[in-house]
């Protein structure tokens, strides 16, 4: 089942066609790479399926319902969780401030029991701690809790991010470069982290230019060149995709010496 679809996107900026009639999806259980050369559109892709870009035309639908042009706070609290490119932590609060910001999606009690802090709104501030302390430890980030996020180095600041992200209690989750910036011993344990995600009930898209993370943990691969989609399949396939390979080498695989 698709639980999160893309249907004949289409995204202009003026006479720029930044996706043109992009279709996918993310089944349920899998964990689906979205990769391609600088500039093809694959954040512009994160864009639209969290509702900061609106599609020229075509439908995003989530668990079966269209979300085209619904606000980003609300695709959020339908389930869909993503983390940046560029880390957007809030740098001047703790890291398990930072989840528990993440995790008030799913809070309950309005602003007059915050105002008068009442004991179910206490009890509902410590249960939103908890998750989100419980967040911070699935990434090995909970004995920085109380850590000031601009403090972290940066390898702890992107598990950070993710950390944040499934403290919401997505249902998918996107990731766009989180290994970006990290060594390769970071980026093996990120991958081992990716697959624990997936096995939490948490469908993945990742954007990723470090193809070894790429193809050590997608069941599935999108690849779009200049916003249009040039091939999908499993991880070998796209390997041997010619297609792939020339908009990667800039020019025929035949023609490589």
């Amino acid at each position: 089942m698709a639980h999160l679809e893309l249907d004949n996107i289409t995204v202009r900026f003026g006479g720029l066609v930044a996706l043109s009639q992009l279709s996918f999806s993310i089944n349920t259980g899998e964990i689906v790479g979205l990769i391609g050369p600088n500039g093809a559109g694959k954040t512009t892709v994160f864009n639209v399926l969290t509702g900061v870009y609106k599609a020229s035309s075509g439908d995003v639908r989530f668990e079966g319902n269209s979300i085209l042009g619904k606000p980003p706070h609300q695709i959020f609290s339908k389930g869909v969780a993503r983390t940046f490119q560029n880390i957007r932590l809030f740098s001047a609060m703790t890291a398990v401030e930072n989840a528990m910001v993440a995790r008030h999606c799913r809070s309950k009690k309005g602003v007059v029991g915050a105002i008068f802090r009442t004991l179910s709104q206490r009890r509902e501030e410590r249960q939103i701690r908890g998750k989100a302390l419980e967040a911070l430890k699935f990434m090995g980030v909970d004995e920085y809790a109380d850590t000031v996020a601009s403090n972290l180095p940066y390898g702890l600041q992107r598990r950070l991010e993710i950390a944040r992200a499934l403290a919401s209690q997505p249902k998918v989750i996107l990731l766009d470069e989180p290994a970006a910036g990290m060594n390769p011993s970071e980026s093996s344990a990120l991958m081992k982290d990716i697959s624990r995600i997936c096995e939490l009930g948490i469908d993945v898209l990742l954007v990723e230019h470090d193809m070894k993370v790429v193809m050590g943990v997608c069941n599935r691969i999108v690849c779009v060149d200049h916003g249009v989609k040039i091939a999908e399949g499993t991880p070998e396939e796209i390997q041997s995709n010619p297609q792939v390979i020339e908009a990667y080498l800039g020019q025929p695989a035949s023609q490589k010496h």
